[in-house]
């Protein structure tokens, strides 16, 4: 009696102890399912294969939503007032493959926008947009079909490094034009008909930034000359005083027959001293000259 006695009292204690556990489990296991397959308050989510799209057009979002479900295959965020693309972005959306961003107000895209991403993703688009420019890391890596028409893009040498890596949509590729550009006779021209004809916004770039150094220099050598003339032009009278003082100095042919006079007699002469004079004389002029020289060029630098 007391063995079954015994037996049936532990199975009382471990019944009453793994119960919470159980349901601490399964509590668990909904609550991470809830967080996964949460669908943001401002959009409807459906099935597609037993992945979700998640559908927000026309909501009046002016951010991109950050409670996605974690298995969205397919984003669509058309026609918003979204600004921004931040970093990261899409960082918790591993399945995601097409993402529509078209039609909204997006100026900028972070470096690190499209980071999580880049293997998954198939198809972006971000036509209608106003973005002008877009950094180079910002479509590193990305093997989507990408739209990128109808923005007011500056053509200019970033671009052109941008584009070079893409693939545009063969459709819509004559529909991203330049809408300025560094040099305008190519404005409101497609950017693919421009550099098919040849040219090289990166090149022009380079000849614009050589050219502008130039002047640039040109413009200090200029300055530095015309202070020497000023200073010059205004301290004639104290060069020609000095030059006169220079010139009274006896020569090295005056000071040997002078420091032979004065061996004969038994004087004592040291012919330095006269070369000590004038390497203190130049001293005292030239270093103030190349000080004032030397501050006015770091000036203008």
């Amino acid at each position: 009696m007391t063995f079954p006695g015994g037996a049936h009292a532990s199975r009382k204690v471990f019944i009453h102890h793994s119960c919470p556990l159980i349901l601490r489990f399964f509590l668990a296991v909904i609550c991470l399912s809830a967080m996964c397959f949460a669908c943001p308050k401002s959009c409807h989510c459906s099935e597609r294969n037993g992945l979700t799209v998640v559908q927000c057009s026309s909501r009046n979002l002016e951010e991109i939503p950050s409670n996605l479900p974690h298995d969205t295959v397919s984003l669509l965020l058309s026609s918003n007032h979204i600004t921004k693309i931040p970093n990261q972005a899409f960082k918790n959306l591993p399945w995601l493959q097409e993402l529509d961003l078209s039609r909204n107000a997006i100026e900028t895209v972070d470096a690190g926008a499209f980071q999580g991403v880049t293997e998954s993703l198939r198809v972006l688009d971000l036509s209608h947009n106003h973005m002008q420019s877009v950094p180079k890391e910002a479509f590193a890596r990305l093997h989507a079909k990408i739209n990128l028409s109808n923005n007011p893009w500056h053509c200019e040498c970033t671009l052109q490094e941008v584009l070079r890596e893409l693939r545009l949509d063969p459709e819509t590729v004559n529909e991203v034009s330049c809408h300025t550009s560094v040099q305008e006779e190519y404005a409101g021209k497609p950017v693919i008909q421009v550099l098919d004809s040849g040219i090289n916004f990166c090149n022009f770039h380079h000849k614009t930034t050589d050219v502008a150094m130039f002047v640039t220099m040109f413009g200090w050598f200029t300055m530095v000359i015309a202070y020497v003339i000023y200073y010059v032009r205004h301290n004639q009278e104290d060069a020609r005083r000095h030059l006169e003082y220079l010139k009274s100095l006896p020569s090295s042919s005056q000071i040997i027959d002078q420091h032979k006079s004065c061996r004969l007699c038994g004087g004592r002469f040291v012919p330095h001293d006269r070369k000590l004079q004038k390497l203190h004389y130049f001293l005292q002029v030239l270093i103030p000259l190349f000080l004032e020289l030397v501050l006015l060029i770091c000036m203008l630098i």
